[in-house]
């Protein structure tokens, strides 16, 4: 039999939904998720609809609140800044994600002291994923596991399990949908436990539109990458630049010594000014790189003392008694 539970030792769960025009949907998602997780506050965030789907949230017992600012990432940003929980669910609002498994999800993240835990998508058809989405994901996958160095199977998700301390240590930089790209970087860049479970993903409801722009989207997450590497990984970053210009400094250059030691004559002074040129941009890049490295290693520290403030989702389980137990973690 589980412990006896009073108010201070339920474990608090939050919902958060990030909608733009999804009435037609986000009335399912919100009784699925009530079903799967009795107790947990379902924040319906509305980020500028012009239809009824704030209405048809708050009907559905959802908690209701406004982001004018469009774009998802300024949606989270709001969110993990407004709400106050021990975990932390978000799922897209446009229900094409098997939301009545969220509470497997959440007993995860509980019972194995996770912080992170991701749903990767299985298509359930054929037409799930639209034209082009599902091999972009896999390079975009492919250039993060490259970069950042820690496998990643499906980075655009946006069904995803956090903890607490994970939730108020991410920074939230990115205004739109390469908001995901983010939520990754980050847990790969503390070293956080996290986990993949394989979660159904489906086509979206009739009369529900999506909201992503393949081409612009998938340049922006791009240049959020990059951007990422040069932040997160500096050294690495500056290293290859350097070494670059390194070369070039070498190809210019050493026909021009050649032909000194040859001649005794240096006839090309453009391309021996440019050569030294370049080298000296190539160790200047390097050490930029190094002095870069040493404070990222500083940010890095701050991130991870900032993350260790909040305590781990093992400690949720031993004040709500065993998830495995209780085969659901209760909530306010």
């Amino acid at each position: 039999m589980p412990a006896p539970e009073d108010e201070g030792n339920r474990v608090r769960i939050a919902v958060v939904l990030p909608c733009l025009n999804e009435e037609t949907a986000v009335g399912t998602v919100v009784d699925d998720v009530r079903a799967a997780l009795p107790g947990a506050v379902v924040y319906v965030y509305d980020n500028g609809s012009t239809d009824a789907t704030a209405e048809v949230a708050r009907a559905h017992g959802a908690v209701v609140r406004r982001e004018p600012r469009p774009g998802k990432g300024n949606v989270i940003r709001r969110a993990f800044a407004d709400v106050d929980a021990d975990v932390y669910v978000l799922l897209d609002g446009d229900d094409t994600y098997d939301a009545s498994g969220a509470g497997e999800l959440v007993r995860l993240l509980v019972a194995e002291g996770l912080d992170h835990v991701v749903g990767v998508r299985r298509a359930s058809s054929s037409t799930a994923y639209r034209k082009g989405h599902e091999a972009g994901n896999r390079f975009l996958n492919g250039v993060v596991s490259a970069v950042f160095g820690e496998r990643v199977t499906d980075m655009l998700s946006g069904y995803r399990v956090m903890s607490r301390r994970f939730v108020k240590s991410f920074p939230a930089i990115s205004r739109g949908f390469e908001v995901e790209t983010e939520l990754t970087v980050h847990a790969v860049n503390l070293r956080v436990p996290q986990q993949e479970v394989a979660i159904g993903f489906r086509d979206r409801a009739d009369g529900s539109e999506s909201k992503l722009r393949t081409y612009r989207d998938g340049w922006a997450i791009l240049r959020l990458i990059a951007r990422l590497a040069r932040f997160e990984r500096p050294l690495a970053v500056h290293a290859a630049v350097g070494g670059l210009l390194a070369v070039l400094s070498l190809a210019l250059g050493v026909p021009v010594v050649l032909e000194f030691f040859d001649t005794g004559l240096v006839p090309r002074f453009p391309t021996a000014i440019a050569a030294s040129a370049a080298m000296l941009m190539a160790v200047l890049v390097a050490a930029i790189g190094v002095v870069l490295d040493a404070v990222h290693r500083a940010a890095d520290e701050a991130a991870r003392l900032a993350y260790l403030q909040h305590p781990g989702s093992h400690a949720l389980d031993e004040r709500g008694g065993s998830a495995r137990q209780q085969g659901a973690v209760r909530t306010r």
